[in-house]
């Protein structure tokens, strides 16, 4: 693990630092955690000349109370589903309800890869070593549900990177990856914002023109 102490400037930034400690012979593809995680990935993937895809992740919420979460919907080809059986067991939801949570979930994830890439399909993570970036990680929820559906999708290997987040959460997500690289790991942390200079707030346009700036040319 490397650890630095100076401040990331912002994403892009952060994106750099985490490429230097990389290296592109270890990952096949290169998936980001939207929208924050887009830029940091970027800086990764053009670096290490790796292919760049988002993977959106949906809480599936809970009857009458979506603040809980049941588990999440993550989109791949094909997309999954990663049910927590212990909240399952809290709120004991129908089979009826689950589906159509389930399928609103996967509604709006359908809308908004077609905002973010148009009807190009998810890379396909079957038989591939994936290295899954965020721009930070505070509870660790949102990347362990990643984790576990690229895992359910046939990922060879998941390595985690981020720029910052807290030992606790790291710790947790070890069992769900195969490897983690994370660049500072605060004693006290704060939220992921503390460690940036500028961390306003990614929005979709520039979500869109990475992700299409990150594409190789068409073949005339």
């Amino acid at each position: 693990m490397v650890a630095y102490r100076a401040l990331f400037k912002d994403r892009r930034d952060a994106g750099r630092r985490l490429a230097q400690a990389l290296t592109s012979t270890h990952y096949d593809v290169v998936l980001a955690l939207p929208r924050g995680g887009v830029p940091v990935a970027y800086e990764v993937a053009t670096r290490l000349k790796l292919p760049l895809d988002v993977v959106i992740v949906r809480k599936i919420g809970a009857p009458g109370q979506p603040e809980f979460g049941l588990g999440a919907v993550v989109d791949g080809d094909p997309p999954q589903v990663v049910l927590t059986p212990q909240m399952v067991d809290i709120f004991q939801p129908t089979e009826r309800y689950l589906e159509a949570e389930i399928q609103r979930q996967l509604d709006e994830i359908t809308r908004r890869r077609h905002a973010y890439i148009g009807q190009r399909p998810p890379v396909n993570v079957s038989g591939r070593r994936v290295l899954l970036i965020d721009d930070g990680i505070a509870t660790g929820g949102t990347a362990k549900a990643a984790a576990r559906a690229l895992r359910q999708a046939g990922a060879t290997s998941i390595t985690l990177a981020v720029p910052v987040a807290p030992e606790t959460a790291l710790t947790e997500l070890a069992a769900e990856v195969d490897d983690y690289l994370c660049l500072m790991t605060p004693d006290y942390f704060n939220a992921v914002g503390a460690y940036y200079q500028d961390f306003t707030q990614t929005n979709d346009d520039e979500v869109i023109a990475l992700l299409q700036k990150a594409q190789p040319p068409k073949n005339k």
